[in-house]
């Protein structure tokens, strides 16, 4: 069996242009993530999928072992494309094992550390489900349009420190095996292992202010908690 890393990282981003590469930290964004899945233990291949030639020898230079790049198809690499589509695209095209574990990791969580991806795997394999996830934990009330609270009860608010509050996708980390992706045409299927990772990785990297919030939070706990 193989675990495999998978990392889209297409070169068109409308706010950020070739955002996968910006340096952040004194290194280009995707270096983070290759750098914790290369350290993992666990995981045997990285391929990183990318239909941009800048992307691809950035990658390439960094001389990680076990770093791969797949030529992705540019029609698979536009801004409506969903993910499934270049995951599915790899997996016809490489044919790997049905009982190889396929890690789906994201270059925009620079923050996920190889202890998360051990973690997850560990989640995955000690249960008797087809995937997991990873989530952070969220204490937020959230309102529909229409005026009506979703998740709580507005007459009776909890105080927060006694509201259990939800589990929502980070995007950092998904994982199957590659045989149930195929069967799904998903990455996911209920009921799913979670893994729960800091509430500081719920990041998002779309605009430059998002950038400067990330980079701090790098500085703060990749210095703490350095990848293993």
């Amino acid at each position: 069996m193989t675990n495999i890393a998978f990392i889209p990282a297409r070169g068109d981003s409308k706010s950020i242009p070739l955002k996968n590469i910006k340096v952040i930290n004194g290194k280009p964004l995707i270096w983070w993530i290759l750098k914790s899945a290369v350290m993992c233990p666990i995981i045997d291949k990285v391929v990183v999928a990318t239909e941009n030639e800048q992307i691809k020898g950035t990658v390439l230079s960094f001389g990680f072992d076990k770093v791969e790049v797949y030529n992705r198809d540019p029609s698979t690499a536009q801004d409506t494309s969903p993910t499934i589509d270049v995951v599915m695209e790899y997996l016809n095209d490489a044919k790997p094992s049905p009982d190889d574990l396929f890690f789906l990791l994201q270059a925009t969580s620079p923050l996920t550390r190889c202890e998360d991806i051990l973690g997850i795997y560990h989640k995955l394999t000690t249960s008797n489900l087809q995937t997991a996830l990873s989530c952070v934990k969220c204490k937020r009330f959230f309102w529909q349009p229409d005026g009506y609270a979703i998740n709580y009860d507005c007459q009776n608010r909890p105080h927060r420190q006694d509201f259990d509050g939800y589990l929502m996708e980070n995007g950092a980390i998904y994982l199957a095996a590659v045989g149930s992706i195929l069967r799904q045409k998903s990455i996911l299927a209920e009921p799913a292992a979670i893994y729960e990772m800091p509430s500081y990785t719920d990041v998002e990297l779309d605009e430059i202010h998002d950038w400067i919030v990330v980079e701090n939070l790098m500085k703060r706990y990749l210095k703490l908690s350095p990848p293993c």
